[in-house]
């Protein structure tokens, strides 16, 4: 199988994920905004080279990416932050809540030891806050926190083509003690999610959702009442 990248928008790519790079990766996605671009979340780390590739057949360079913006700590979204940190001095960013956990390599918070791995530690150069916005060019990337799934979790907002684009990468969960996962926090974030209004969904395991009521159809699965 060769390079590629699978078009959201002119502006959005799906450059990472089970059948584009590893079996244990979650999506990654790419945003590129005229010569600048950024990385949403990195995968597990197993198939750092192929997810390089893809991100050249999207028509971007290492050199574009601006930033490596990270849903949460768990590996199969993180593994290969600490690589790529190394060979191309992205800035990884993580909420502050998380940031300890990646930095130490934690194999259990991060689901690493699930997976008969290791967590590689990464170094974070910005925590993140609920609201901070990341410069694209002349646009921006907004995070939201979303707790639950666990303790900063993180979604990524932005507008593509004139749609709300929102990267949630763990919508569906799963909630579990050793994940720092919190029921309450949970069902709150689902209901922010929702009010988000996005005309586009870019889930971590489920794929991409179009349309506002294919999203809310995606979200009440996993409400409850």
């Amino acid at each position: 199988m060769g390079p590629r990248a699978l078009a959201i928008t002119s502006e959005i790519s799906q450059v990472g994920g089970p059948t584009l790079t590893h079996g244990n990766d979650a999506a990654v996605y790419l945003v590129h905004f005229g010569n600048v671009a950024a990385l949403i979340d990195a995968g597990c780390g197993r198939a750092t080279d192929r997810l390089l590739q893809n991100i050249e057949a999207a028509g971007v360079s290492p050199e574009q990416i601006r930033h490596l913006l990270l849903t949460h700590c768990h590996y199969d979204h993180s593994g290969a932050a600490a690589d790529l940190r190394q060979r191309f001095g992205w800035p990884v960013a993580i909420h502050a809540l998380e940031a300890a956990y990646l930095e130490n390599g934690d194999n259990q918070v991060s689901a690493a030891s699930w997976y008969g791995d290791h967590l590689a530690p990464c170094p974070v150069d910005i925590r993140i806050a609920d609201g901070d916005r990341f410069s694209l060019g002349d646009r921006s990337i907004q995070a939201i926190h979303i707790p639950g799934h666990s303790p900063g979790s993180l979604a990524y907002l932005v507008e593509s083509e004139g749609r709300r684009v929102v990267f949630a990468q763990d919508v569906h969960g799963p909630l579990h003690p050793a994940l720092l996962s919190k029921r309450s926090d949970y069902q709150q974030s689902l209901r922010k999610l929702e009010a988000l209004a996005a005309d586009i969904l870019c889930e971590g395991h489920y794929g991409v959702f179009f349309g506002r009521a294919a999203i809310a159809g995606f979200i009440e699965r996993f409400v409850e009442d």
